[in-house]
Formats: structure tokens, C-alpha cells, sequence
């Protein structure tokens, strides 16, 4: 079973327990996190219906905070004496996913596919 879950604008194929990556979160580590899910597959039966999923339930553990690799932002204008250099390391919440619990999904509201 597998899920796509939906943080910070991104979708990410998750299992359980798998070790992600997701834009930085407000919770300390240790704490218990739900993901949204967007669309969760359980051997043949593939369920995508918005009803259905508000009752699957994505939950995560934080593990940590990381860092992206940074990005060097140059700029430059010919003939001016115009030069910026910059650089950026985005932020990143490292979650371990704990459950993905779709035992909650009705019979009727699974599609195969």
C-alpha cells in the first residue's frame, strides 16, 4: 500500500516507513504530523475520490530539520559595474511516515482501475 500525499505545494509517493523530505515545519521533533492524502493505492484498488480521502489518515513522525544544497544567485549588467551574488539553502522537515490508515475508506467509495 502507498499513498501521494500533498505538503507545502509538492506531491511526494510515500509507504510506510519511508524517510522524506517536506518544505519546514512548526512541529519539534518527536512530534506526530498528518499528511494529506491525494490519492492511495492498495494493491489493485485505487481510490482518488476527495470524499473518500478526507477519512484516509497520513500520519508522520518528525525526525529533524536539514538543509538543501545551496543555489548561487549571480547577477550582472555589461558595461555598468552592476554585480549581486547572493546565495540560499532552503529549509527542510525530515518525517519518517508512521501509518497510512485507509481501514476508514467505505466499499463503495473505492474504484478499481
Amino acid at each position: 500500500m502507498y499513498a501521494i500525499v500533498r505538503s507545502g505545494g509538492t506531491q511526494q509517493k510515500v509507504a510506510v516507513g519511508d524517510v522524506i523530505e517536506i518544505d519546514s515545519l512548526t512541529e519539534k521533533v518527536g512530534d506526530i504530523v498528518a499528511l494529506p492524502a491525494v490519492l492511495v493505492v492498495d494493491g489493485d484498488t485505487v481510490t482518488a475520490d476527495a470524499a473518500a480521502l478526507a477519512n484516509v489518515a497520513v500520519s508522520a513522525e518528525v525526525l529533524g530539520r536539514t538543509k538543501g544544497p545551496k543555489i548561487h544567485i549571480l547577477k550582472y549588467k555589461n558595461k555598468t559595474g552592476y554585480r549581486k551574488r547572493q546565495g540560499h539553502r532552503q529549509h527542510y522537515t525530515q518525517v519518517k511516515v508512521t501509518a497510512i490508515d485507509a481501514k476508514k475508506l467505505s466499499s463503495s467509495a473505492k474504484s478499481g482501475s
